[in-house]
């Protein structure tokens, strides 16, 4: 579909979106990085630029899931009006490559070495048919809790091992008057959640099989039946409120203690750090229940466009100072994500990041680093966005039963395929 739509304008110029772009040495960044975190982290690398003598031109698109901004990429890029690069995840990187309307970064990727430093599961996606297209510049993963310590000592609480001791730990925080858990109900949220229910539900093997291979038989299993279940019980300590609640705003009910606890990637670590919070002092990061020693992953691609020969300059000062081993650390300290090489030092991490950094590194040695299918890394888009429907559905009542949850998910995945 995608490339019906660009395939008139793959060779489009791009002078409109920019009219002085051949006297300005400018990077044209599209992103839905817009929370006082996100800011703070995209600031590190217009710094860097500024210094290499580069202006930034912000094209910010709201909206954590980046849905909003693939929209308004997609209409730009059908109007031949590429920017320097986008903010883009997973399977959206190699739709637009496949169109042939991506840059060539090989170049530069071989001078800096990225295919040694990058791991491979990141290559998936960053690599087409032989061609660097997009630059990673970190790495998430979604199955986290980040807890208000405060709220936790008041309430008497433990790192929760279990889905049932999880179940426990939220009683508590009701029992005191704290809203249990802080969730913002967009769909992508909640299927982010789902993701490491699921994993947690049924480990690694079975989340491999269901959300990374779709298979037919694990999607319509108890197992599924089961994780929906426990999804439903999670939403019944969530505040009456949620609904259309922005993710960032939500971490700020934890920060705040209005909240004891939000499950969320971790971008959400970028709000304590902006809001000069520390680990282990006032808040906490533990591994969702059940899931410790597996990573539900995505990570951030600034994905590069083929612009004409007067702005290909900048892109690739884009991409060398994305890759480089200062802007992985300073970027990423910031951010809440870890690097996306993994040859970069974590000195300068907290105690969240080093656990990130060494849960990597063992998920990559051990066969448990999964794409996270509501974060655009687990299967391709279509597949993604009827996921992430169904499972919003769910949450808001209008598929009623875990049963018929099941039905609708493999139906919609099957359709989506």
């Amino acid at each position: 579909m995608l490339r019906k739509l660009l395939i008139g304008t793959a060779l489009a110029t791009s002078f409109a979106f920019s009219a002085h772009a051949a006297d300005v040495k400018e990077v044209q960044m599209l992103h839905w990085w817009t929370s006082g975190g996100e800011a703070a982290a995209l600031n590190v690398l217009k710094g860097d630029l500024a210094k290499e003598g580069y202006a930034w031109k912000d094209v910010p698109v709201a909206g954590g899931g980046g849905d909003a901004a693939m929209t308004a990429l997609k209409a730009m890029v059908a109007a031949g009006n590429y920017p320097t690069a986008s903010q883009m995840l997973g399977y959206t990187v190699l739709d637009y490559a496949a169109a042939g309307v991506m840059g060539d970064l090989t170049e530069t990727a071989k001078k800096e070495g990225w295919d040694k430093s990058v791991p491979a599961a990141l290559q998936k996606f960053s690599v087409y048919d032989g061609k660097w297209v997009a630059a990673p510049v970190n790495v998430h993963s979604v199955n986290w809790l980040w807890i208000n310590k405060a709220v936790m000592d008041k309430i008497g609480g433990t790192e929760p091992k279990t889905f049932d001791d999880f179940v426990a730990l939220l009683d508590k925080a009701k029992a005191a008057g704290v809203i249990p858990l802080a969730l913002g109900g967009q769909n992508w949220q909640e299927a982010t959640m789902f993701d490491s229910v699921v994993l947690s539900t049924g480990g690694p093997e079975f989340y491999k099989k269901a959300f990374n291979d779709l298979d037919d038989a694990s999607l319509k299993s108890d197992t599924m039946k089961k994780s929906f279940d426990n999804l439903a019980k999670l939403v019944t300590y969530v505040d009456p409120n949620f609904s259309g609640r922005d993710w960032n705003l939500a971490t700020a009910m934890v920060i705040k203690g209005d909240a004891l606890v939000q499950v969320m990637g971790d971008w959400a670590k970028g709000e304590f750090h902006a809001a000069k919070k520390t680990p282990g002092t006032d808040f906490l990061c533990y591994r969702f229940p059940g899931t410790d020693g597996s990573v539900i992953y995505n990570s951030d691609m600034f994905g590069m466009f083929n612009v004409p020969d007067d702005r290909k300059a900048a892109q690739v000062a884009l991409a060398t100072a994305t890759l480089s081993k200062s802007f992985q650390s300073a970027f990423n300290v910031v951010k809440g994500s870890v690097p996306a090489r993994t040859d970069v030092p974590d000195t300068d991490f907290d105690a969240c990041g080093k656990k990130g950094i060494a849960d990597l590194k063992k998920a990559n040695e051990g066969g448990t680093l999964f794409g996270s299918l509501a974060q655009g890394y687990g299967a391709p888009p279509a597949v993604a966005n009827a996921y992430k429907d169904v499972v919003s559905k769910f949450v808001h009542g209008q598929i009623k039963t875990s049963d018929e949850a099941v039905t609708e998910l493999v139906k919609a995945i099957d359709d989506a395929k």
